[in-house]
């Protein structure tokens, strides 16, 4: 089953206490102009989910996606470019970075990153960040198609190669990804599933489990 196939939009809110109240929510972050909105829209299979912009950085608030599941995909505000006041931009730093560190909702994170120039500094400095809270990271080496099919596995060998020290505390997986030629879709779908997975059952679940 596809997760995200019947995404629907479920609100935006631009200050922590205003966040919902949710089962459980996976997010999706990345720099500005990396593919992220693209790759939400692919992955829901839908055009216009998420805004995609041809100014980087315009995803401003935290915006909730109800998935079929019941479960919760966060788009996060894009980090690293933005034609914005900079008081807006500490106001974005400052929410994403309480966001992640304090939402106990939160149990994975999937990073996008421009295949064509991962690793980027900022990009390295998010997965420190989210290194202390313990939870998952799956990397998202977007826009492949961008590459030939030699210097995509190239990449990804590379990057998993300098990821090996944050690999050995942390969960963090890595995947090629194209929004435009719908690759690696399912990679996405099964990881994030199994994410889900691990989480606890209701407890009238379970009880209806054991009397079947």
């Amino acid at each position: 089953m596809n997760l995200f196939q019947n995404a629907k939009f479920f609100t935006t809110v631009n200050h922590l206490k205003d966040l919902p109240d949710t089962p459980a929510e996976i997010a999706f972050v990345g720099r500005s102009n990396a593919g992220k909105s693209s790759a939400i829209n692919t992955l829901c299979n839908h055009v216009r989910l998420a805004y995609v912009s041809k100014t980087p950085g315009r995803t401003q608030h935290i915006n909730f996606f109800e998935l079929s599941d019941g479960n919760f995909m966060v788009d996060l505000p894009g980090y690293g470019y933005a034609e914005v006041p900079e008081a807006v931009r500490r106001h974005w730093v400052q929410l994403l970075g309480n966001y992640l560190q304090t939402r106990k909702e939160l149990i994975g994170l999937v990073l996008i990153m421009d295949c064509r120039h991962p690793l980027k500094p900022l990009d390295m400095q998010m997965l420190d960040f989210f290194e202390t809270t313990g939870r998952p990271v799956h990397i998202l080496l977007s826009k492949a198609d961008k590459l030939s099919k030699n210097d995509q596995i190239k990449t990804l060998s590379s990057v998993k190669k300098a990821l090996k020290p944050f690999m050995e505390c942390q969960e963090v997986s890595v995947q090629l990804f194209s929004s435009l030629k719908k690759q690696g879709i399912e990679e996405v779908n099964e990881t994030v599933a199994e994410w889900f997975a691990r989480l606890p059952k209701p407890q009238n679940e379970e009880t209806q489990t054991e009397e079947e």
